[in-house]
């Protein structure tokens, strides 16, 4: 079974296509390509709704092409006839032009399901790729799932990996989450706990630019920390680290961090840049490792799956993975393309849903969530 997903909550516009036989969890994936948007809201210090929404109008359906190229095309080619799906477009016009000056290359591919993002996120930028998605499924005559942004970045860990043990737990880290899922099977989930402010993600974008340093912060903050920062040079605080729940809080933090470059002045933040850097990442990766040991522990978990950008931080992975070594539990990361936004988690998430849940939606009135929760219990029948 093939499947074509397609992911533009934020800033990414990304088209894959991956590939399962149907009869386990294991996702092969065969085209996965992202194009981001970084260099265009870096200059904002932040994701301008509007202007991600334009991109990922002109960019969609390139991407597209590119992501099915190599894919074998249907045998029978159905009659382009745009008439029927015109009314998807009414906020997404100038989608609606590229995709008909497309359509000499975007045949009909012998794919058996579309999977679509269509929550949490951007609710403009959103619309777009659910957009595309749902003109597709009609003009292609393919089945449709909307599925979780969030759940994708759990499913990433089904691509190319072995089984994994139940119950599990999952951490996703992002720009916009940071939650801890239990998982009592493998499409069985329960939200024991999120950020209640800024996510970890949303927090290191605002602490580098407190410190001058370009958006988004997640790197600049790390190659900082790396160059000779001492972690322990600042007393920075850990926000709900000893809490009863399971939620996370950030934005203490930030304020903390905002304070001491106050009290610092400018010239002294310059000299003390890298430790101010290091001993923030410490005391986000301080909670999240607390908190992830304490529900594992709490909810006798066999594995921990973690998925989201934020992974991406080479500290908060060893860290992570030396604290989970000290227990039975066996911890699961993907590989670094595979936990920033991609298409292929969703591609991933969607077919599970699909073959396992029989989870289809009508293209015709499927929506956009732009606050989703993974909060819904599922279970396979």
């Amino acid at each position: 079974m093939r499947i074509l997903g397609i992911e533009t909550s934020c800033d990414e516009t990304a088209t894959a296509v991956v590939e399962t036989s149907g009869e386990d969890f294991a996702v092969r994936e065969i085209t996965n390509v992202v194009h981001s948007q970084v260099d265009l809201h870096a200059e904002f210090g932040g994701v301008v709704p509007n202007l991600a929404k334009r991109e990922h109008q002109k960019l969609l359906v390139p991407i597209l092409a590119k992501a099915l190229q190599g894919v074998p095309v249907a045998s029978e080619q159905p009659p382009v006839d745009f008439s029927q799906v015109e009314q998807f477009f009414d906020r997404n016009q100038p989608l609606l032009e590229s995709l008909q000056s497309n359509t000499r290359t975007l045949k009909k591919p012998d794919i058996d399901l579309i999977a679509v993002t269509n929550g949490p996120g951007l609710e403009p930028a959103l619309w777009v790729g659910v957009t595309l998605a749902r003109a597709l499924s009609v003009l292609w005559d393919i089945p449709l799932v909307g599925t979780d942004h969030m759940r994708g970045h759990i499913c990433a860990n089904f691509i190319d990996q072995t089984p994994h043990q139940f119950p599990a737990l999952a951490l996703t880290i992002s720009g916009g989450h940071t939650q801890l899922v239990l998982m009592e099977q493998a499409l069985r989930y329960k939200l024991l706990g999120e950020t209640v402010d800024d996510a970890a993600g949303e927090a290191f974008d605002k602490v580098a630019r407190l410190l001058g340093m370009p958006y988004p912060g997640g790197v600049p903050i790390s190659n900082a920390a790396e160059q000779g920062g001492d972690a322990q040079a600042f007393d920075l605080p850990r926000p709900m680290i000893h809490s009863n729940n399971e939620n996370f809080s950030f934005s203490g933090l930030k304020t903390a961090v905002l304070y001491l470059t106050q009290e610092l002045g400018e010239t002294e933040v310059q000299k003390q840049k890298n430790n101010i850097a290091a001993s923030f990442q410490q005391a986000v990766i301080d909670v999240v490792v607390k908190k992830t040991l304490n529900a594992l522990e709490k909810y006798t978990a066999q594995s921990v799956l973690v998925g989201g950008g934020v992974v991406a931080n080479k500290q908060l992975r060893a860290q992570l993975t030396s604290a989970i070594q000290q227990t039975r539990a066996t911890l699961h990361i993907p590989p670094i393309h595979l936990c920033t936004d991609n298409a292929a988690m969703i591609a991933c998430a969607g077919a599970l849903e699909h073959i396992h849940l029989k989870k289809q939606n009508n293209p015709h009135t499927i929506g956009v969530d732009s606050n989703k929760v993974i909060d819904e219990v599922m279970s396979i029948p």
